[in-house]
């Protein structure tokens, strides 16, 4: 900061010397010695304030930029559920027509032309719903006799 060389070193202790006197110098010495070092401790505790109040300031920015990302991802997840929500609402109300109100009519088809071929299919799995009856699955032959299964293996998978 301060650019001393020891030849200003050296008068500025002479001048000190005949003005203070060698009885005195010691202890003015000393005191000097512990003023400087309170104002190294000083500047160096503004200092870290300084630097503590800028990484606070970078945090609050940083935590302020990751909650509006926050809630940028929030809103769209929200859109992305109300869409494939009015989707499936959308496709159950089509099913749900579609079983209710039959479109073909003893073989024939609304729009079709007189005469031409029409060949109508089922759906080749229909979906269950309450009123149908499930058969229950076959159980492996170890469940069935009453063997419990071995701890982390799968039914009908222990003799591998």
């Amino acid at each position: 900061m301060f650019d001393i060389a020891f030849s200003e070193i050296v008068v500025i202790g002479v001048v000190a010397l005949v003005v203070i006197g060698p009885e005195r110098l010691p202890k003015v010495a000393r005191t000097l010695g512990h003023m400087f070092g309170r104002l190294q401790r000083y500047v160096n505790d503004v200092k870290a304030d300084i630097s503590r109040e800028m990484e606070l300031d970078e945090l609050r920015k940083l935590k302020n930029e990751v909650q509006s990302a926050a809630r940028d991802l929030e809103t769209s997840i929200t859109d992305a559920t109300r869409d494939v929500e009015s989707g499936a609402r959308s496709i159950e109300a089509q099913l749900n027509e579609g079983g209710s109100s039959p479109s073909v009519v003893a073989g024939e088809v609304a729009g079709a032309k007189p005469g031409a071929e029409v060949v109508a299919s089922a759906p080749a799995d229909p979906l269950p719903t309450a009123e149908t009856e499930t058969t229950p699955l076959p159980l492996p032959a170890a469940v069935a006799a009453g063997d419990p299964p071995r701890q982390g293996a799968l039914p009908g998978f222990d003799r591998i």
